[in-house]
């Protein structure tokens, strides 16, 4: 891969990771929830699973 597509891969990463942040946290737990649902869909093994960070960002 070529630093140039690197850089738009990681500025987009970027993007995405912002426009998350900025969502309500209602809508972030949605998008949490489709990312799970896919993931599940998909059948690649839960990465990390029981470190979500739905139970800590609840206080």
């Amino acid at each position: 891969m070529d630093a140039g597509k690197e850089q738009a891969d990681e500025a987009e990463g970027l993007r995405l990771v912002r426009a998350f942040l900025s969502l309500p946290p209602d809508k972030r737990a949605e998008v949490i929830a489709f990312a799970e649902e896919l993931a599940r869909a998909h059948g690649q093994p839960g990465e990390g699973e029981g470190t979500s960070p739905k139970g800590s960002s609840q206080r």
